[in-house]
C-alpha cells in the first residue's frame, strides 16, 4: 500500500482577500494571528498554501515566522498541477522535517560500513550559496550539515551563517568570542554528543562542495584547521581523525559503454586512467540517467587520517548518494552536499537581501578582516534546530 495514513487537519485557516494586495511580512502577521487565536498552543506542523505558484513573496517571511521565532515546522506547496508524483514528492519532505525516514539503508543497522560503523563518526556537508550575478553586495551563506544519532548516516541537521558576498571559504566554522565558540562547526559536534549517547566524534568526515583546484589548499589552510581548532577548543586532550573530499560536478567529463548507445550502469566507478596519476580521486556515477548522458561527480580526496582504502571509500560515497530523504533513489551526489546547498538556500530567504546593507551596521552585523559588515541570520528556535526543516 502506498502512501502514509495521517489525521483531518485540526484547523484550516484562509488568508483575509482584503490582505492580498499588503506587504509580505504584514500577511504573515496576520495569518500568524489567526493561528494564535483559534489554536490552544503552537502547533507541531504547518502547511501553507502559496497564493502565487512561482517566486512567492511571502515564502522568505513565513519560513522566518515559522522557524526562527515559533519553532514550528512547515511545508509550503504552491498551486500547481497536482498529480500523484508531486503529492509523493511533497510527502517525503513533510515526513523528513517531522523526524521520519523514508528510507534506510540496511548497513546502518548493522555494523557493515567501513571504518564508520564501529567507531563513532560525524559525517559533515559543507556549502556556500552567493548571490545572482550583478548583485554584487548579496551577503554570501555558508552552511553546514552534520550527521546525528550515530551510527546512522541517513539523519542530519544543519547550521547556516551569512559571510562577505562572493567569499567562497567559510569563515565561521571556528569563532571564539569571548571564551566561548560562537562557530558552526561547534553546534555540529554538540549535536552529534547529544544524539548518540553521549558519544564524541572519533573520525570526523568533511564533504565540501564548490570550490576548484586553486582553492583546494584553502580549504586545508582555512577551512579544515577552523574545524581542527573548534574540536580542540571543546576539549584539549581530544584527537580525533579527520578525511576531507571535495565533490566536483562542474566539469566536461563523461563516460560511455563501447559500442552502446546506453548510459554506464548506476554505481560505476573510474579511479584510474583518467584520474591523477598521484593524488587520491575518483569517478562516481551513482544515479541512474534518465534523459541524456549522466555526469559523474569527481570526488577528491585532500586529507584522509582515517586510512580509507579506494575501495572503502568509494562504498562509503556510494552508500551516501542513496540516503537523501528526498528522493527514492540515487543521486549523482553524496546527500549532505545536497543538503547543505538546501539549507543555505532556504534560509538566505529569511531576509531580503536588498535591506540588508541598509540595516547591517546597525543590526548586529559581523565583520571578517578587510570586509564590509554583513548582518547575522536569525538563529533557528530550538525546537526545529536539530530537524531536517531544509528537507
Amino acid at each position: 500500500m502506498k502512501g502514509i495514513m495521517v489525521d483531518a487537519p485540526f484547523a484550516v485557516f484562509d488568508e483575509n482577500p482584503s490582505m492580498r494586495r499588503s506587504p509580505a511580512i504584514r500577511r504573515v502577521e496576520d495569518m500568524f494571528e489567526q493561528v494564535k487565536t483559534k489554536l490552544p498552543g503552537a502547533p507541531k506542523f504547518l502547511l501553507c498554501v502559496l497564493a502565487e505558484r512561482k517566486n512567492s513573496d511571502i515564502y522568505g517571511p513565513w519560513k522566518k515566522k515559522c522557524l526562527a521565532e515559533f519553532g514550528i515546522v512547515t511545508q509550503c506547496v504552491a498551486p500547481t498541477r497536482v498529480n500523484d508524483q508531486y503529492l509523493t514528492n511533497v510527502l517525503l519532505k513533510i515526513n523528513a522535517k517531522l523526524g521520519g525516514m523514508n528510507s534506510l539503508l540496511q548497513i546502518e543497522t548493522s555494523p557493515a560500513i567501513p571504518l564508520v560503523s564501529k567507531v563513532p563518526t560525524i559525517i559533515l556537508g559543507m556549502d556556500v550559496s552567493h548571490g545572482s550575478p550583478g548583485h554584487s553586495d548579496v551577503p554570501s551563506i555558508a552552511a553546514v550539515v552534520s550527521s546525528r544519532e550515530w551510527p546512522l548516516i541517513s539523519k542530519y541537521r544543519a547550521s547556516v551563517r551569512t559571510q562577505s558576498p562572493k567569499m567562497e571559504m567559510i569563515d565561521s566554522l571556528f569563532k571564539p568570542r569571548e571564551a566561548e565558540d560562537d562557530g558552526l562547526i561547534r553546534e555540529c559536534l554538540i549535536d552529534f554528543y547529544t544524539s548518540s549517547g553521549k558519544r564524541k566524534p572519533d573520525q570526523v568526515i568533511i564533504f565540501r562542495d564548490g570550490v576548484s583546484e586553486s582553492q583546494f589548499n584553502q580549504v586545508l589552510n582555512i577551512e579544515l584547521q577552523q574545524i581542527i581548532e573548534a574540536c580542540k577548543f571543546l576539549d584539549e586532550k581530544w584527537n580525533p581523525k579527520f578525511t576531507l573530499i571535495i565533490a566536483q560536478k562542474n566539469h566536461h567529463t563523461k563516460f560511455f559503454i563501447p559500442g552502446k548507445p546506453d548510459n554506464v550502469p548506476p554505481g560505476t566507478v573510474v579511479d584510474n586512467k583518467v584520474c591523477h596519476p598521484k593524488n587520491f580521486d575518483f569517478y562516481m556515477c551513482a544515479h541512474a540517467g534518465m534523459i541524456g548522458t549522466t555526469r559523474p561527480t569527481h570526488y577528491h580526496i585532500l586529507h584522509d587520517e582515517i586510512g580509507f582504502s579506494p575501495d572503502d571509500l568509494q562504498e562509503l560515497v556510494h552508500s551516501l548518494s542513496y540516503v537523501y530523504q528526498r528522493s527514492t533513489t540515487a543521486i549523482s551526489v553524496v546527500a549532505p552536499i545536497c543538503y547543505a546547498h538546501l539549507a543555505a538556500a532556504q534560509v538566505g530567504q529569511f531576509i531580503k537581501f536588498d535591506e540588508m546593507s541598509e540595516t547591517s551596521s546597525s543590526h548586529g552585523g559581523h565583520t571578517s578582516a578587510g570586509s564590509v559588515p554583513v548582518q547575522e541570520l536569525p538563529r533557528l528556535h530550538e525546537k526545529v534546530r536539530s530537524s531536517m526543516f531544509f528537507c
